[in-house]
């Protein structure tokens, strides 16, 4: 099986299981860290263009397992992280980083955070080095081995 057949279905039984988990994770912690997660996929290569900006808020609406959250709201907190990576990028990723973080006591919720990562990571085909990378370092934020997700 083709690594991009791989990824795709890899994601498809992710997306599964967030479906199943997220509805009793409708809080606000896990709502903030799945859009810090977001916005840190967003800008993994250290910018992030209008497009690429829009195109990961267009996955954040379609996302099966975001749908128990206010779309509105959803869309202003990953935009306000977004803001704070383009005024900032370092401090930006530091303060989305820990807004994840926050999870670590919450090890369900960690984890579906990071299963959002990967999958918008890979929903448009190719989870880059950069994208694997802003996942990696979230898995230590919240004390996961990445290893757990194959990265």
């Amino acid at each position: 099986m083709a690594f991009w057949d791989q990824l795709k279905s890899k994601a498809q039984e992710l997306n599964g299981q967030l479906q199943t988990k997220t509805s009793q994770f409708k809080n606000k912690e896990f709502a903030n860290g799945s859009m810090a997660m977001c916005a840190l996929i967003a800008a993994a290569d250290g910018t992030i263009d209008p497009a690429e900006r829009q195109k990961t808020a267009s996955l954040i609406a379609g996302n099966e397992a975001l749908r128990v959250f206010e779309p509105d709201e959803l869309r202003q907190k990953f935009d306000w992280y977004c803001d704070k990576l383009q005024g900032d990028f370092d401090f930006g990723k530091v303060e989305a980083t820990a807004t994840i973080g926050k999870l670590k006591a919450k090890p369900d919720q960690a984890r579906a955070v990071i299963q959002i990562g990967i999958i918008i990571g890979g929903a448009d085909g190719h989870f880059d080095d950069h994208e694997k990378a802003a996942v990696r370092n979230a898995c230590f934020a919240v004390g996961i081995d990445p290893a757990e997700f194959e990265l």
